[in-house]
């Protein structure tokens, strides 16, 4: 594979077109990462590590990491600004069989799987607004997915328009949910100081697994690079800002869950945001955080849907996948096909039962390819030192190398407390090898592109 030497502005026939500004990327990466996890995760937190002070350090380490890794793929899409994200970066310092091997795990796994995962949730809090209906856990995900399908399949601009109205709804109804926790006249169940408990890394692990999980998808913009105005400026601060903005929101959020709610309660509840607002501003309260979790899924299905399929696209322009995901619409000017594909493997796995499964697996095979990913910056400093980088990743090496090993720190963790999935994520990996080495007797032997 091979760095293109041509300018950010620079557009082939084959590309597809920058329509994208920093707001609509910056709604990418809130809107993305604002699924349920802020939602439901406190409680197995609190289950965890049931000290206020390790919660909020938990969260802090999980947005600074995310943070660090933004600063990675920051560079990376600013350097390379093609459609594709990590697939496009591991493919300039590993070669093909890395590249391809993260872009099969992405269409098998990781996008499609993480969108089943938030489309079966939407369908959960759905049918607590509307319990009336029947069948609405079976058909809500399908349908929210065929929606979505048909919005982005007609434009990137449509797509990314309703990612901003609603990213700005999910974050309204979170700013509300903060704010009635500090200004309710309900009694301060905060407490610095906990019951001792038996701390061990296995219980920080799992604690940061779902810290770790309500962060995911911040990478996200890096797939769409290709489509976004102005690279080399609007990829970092995009990055950037959206990350800063997730770290300021989750810590306000768990900060008013712990004033309303003691770390027990806490523990013990199952939907946590919508028992606080109930306890701030009554049933109507606990309706509105209810209806924010609907649109804050969509919100996240959507980012997936926007995102996800130029994966798809960037591996069957280099001869790695089917030639016809490489298609741009005439009209609508998107991979339309690779479009179809992602929608439709994504409604199969929502009708898998597997969605527990799908969970682990998600977490395991995105953070193998984020180390490899950021690990990258420092492989492509020696191989392209002279390559002019728009914007340089801050505290190199130190920030790459520290997230490299937060990392697979995370990963050894996530094998160790769940092996059984872990090892399926790992055989899910390995057979992208074998299918990247079909593929390529497939085209005769002849020299894939890049």
């Amino acid at each position: 594979m091979a760095l293109l030497t041509a300018t950010a502005t620079t557009r082939d026939t084959s590309d597809l077109p920058r329509k994208l500004g920093l707001t609509e990327a910056t709604s990418v990466v809130v809107g993305t990462v604002i699924g349920i996890g802020i939602f439901l995760v406190p409680s197995s937190i609190a289950r965890h590590l049931p000290s206020t002070e390790m919660i909020l350090v938990s969260w802090l380490i999980a947005g600074v990491v995310s943070f660090f890794g933004a600063l990675a793929y920051a560079e990376l899409g600013a350097m390379m600004p093609r459609s594709g994200g990590q697939y496009v970066y591991l493919g300039e310092a590993y070669g093909p069989l890395p590249a391809f091997v993260c872009g099969w795990t992405l269409l098998l796994v990781t996008q499609s799987g993480g969108m089943a995962i938030v489309s079966v949730g939407f369908s959960i809090y759905l049918s607590y607004l509307l319990p009336s209906i029947p069948a609405v856990r079976i058909w809500a995900p399908l349908a929210l997915i065929g929606i979505l399908t048909a919005i982005n399949y007609r434009g990137v601009k449509a797509g990314a328009l309703v990612q901003l109205v609603f990213t700005l709804l999910k974050v309204a109804g979170l700013a509300l949910l903060i704010a009635s926790a500090f200004l309710s006249d309900v009694p301060s169940e905060w407490e610095w100081s906990s019951e001792p408990f038996a701390f061990s890394g296995t219980n920080l692990g799992l604690a940061m697994l779902g810290c770790f999980l309500a962060f995911e998808g911040w990478h996200y913009v890096a797939f769409i690079a290709g489509e976004v105005r102005q690279p080399g400026r609007n990829l970092p601060l995009s990055l950037g800002l959206g990350v800063v903005i997730l770290v300021g929101i989750y810590l306000l959020a768990n900060i008013a869950y712990m004033r309303v709610m003691p770390l027990a309660e806490i523990a013990a509840s199952e939907r946590i945001a919508t028992a606080v607002a109930e306890r701030t501003m009554g049933r109507l309260g606990g309706t509105i955080v209810t209806l924010t979790i609907v649109l804050s899924t969509i919100g996240a299905a959507n980012g997936a849907m926007l995102a996800s399929p130029r994966i798809y696209f960037a591996q069957a322009r280099d001869g790695l996948l089917f030639r016809k995901l490489a298609e741009i619409h005439p009209r609508f000017e998107t991979p339309s096909f690779s479009i179809l594909l992602h929608g439709i493997w994504t409604a199969l796995l929502t009708l898998s039962g597997s969605i527990e499964m799908l969970f682990s697996y998600v977490l395991y095979a995105s953070w193998v390819f984020h180390a490899m990913t950021v690990f990258g910056v420092v492989i492509l400093r020696f191989k392209y030192p002279d390559l002019p980088r728009p914007y340089k990743m801050w505290g190199y090496p130190i920030t790459p190398l520290i997230f490299v090993a937060i990392s697979l720190w995370f990963v050894v963790n996530i094998l160790m407390a769940r092996p059984g999935p872990s090892l399926m994520g790992t055989l899910i990996i390995a057979s992208g090898i074998l299918i990247f080495f079909i593929r390529r007797r497939k085209l005769g032997g002849r020299q894939i592109k890049g």
